[in-house]
């Protein structure tokens, strides 16, 4: 499981993230920024749950792919609320393409094996 390409990604995006969050203005910081924490954390959490899970594994992986949704919205929205740099936005949203790309392939996969 940590050793998973998804999983190392989302950690890089977590170590990437919180350095990052943590100069949001303070203005933001109980709003946007909580939001976008808890939801990195929950990303991570639904990932983790669907490697271990047997008979939930599709279910934590579309919970997955919700977070991620969220995600991208809310690095969006914190971008054009100018909390932060184009430039660092650009950096997330890369992160969160290759996450997305390995969490399809997941699910794929899962979806492969039901039928």
């Amino acid at each position: 499981m940590s050793e998973s390409p998804l999983f190392v990604k989302t950690y890089d995006f977590l170590l990437y993230l919180f350095p990052l969050t943590g100069k949001f203005p303070r203005s933001r910081r109980q709003s946007l920024t909580l939001r976008i924490e808890r939801g990195a954390l929950a990303l991570h959490e639904h990932l983790v749950r669907a490697a271990l899970s047997k008979d939930e594994t599709a279910a934590h992986l579309r919970e997955a792919d919700a977070v991620l949704a969220l995600l991208r919205f809310r690095l969006r929205l914190a971008k054009d609320l100018h909390a932060m740099a184009t430039g660092s936005y650009a950096h997330a949203t890369k992160l969160l393409d290759e996450i997305g790309r390995l969490l399809g392939a997941w699910k794929k996969s899962v979806r492969g094996r039901a039928t």
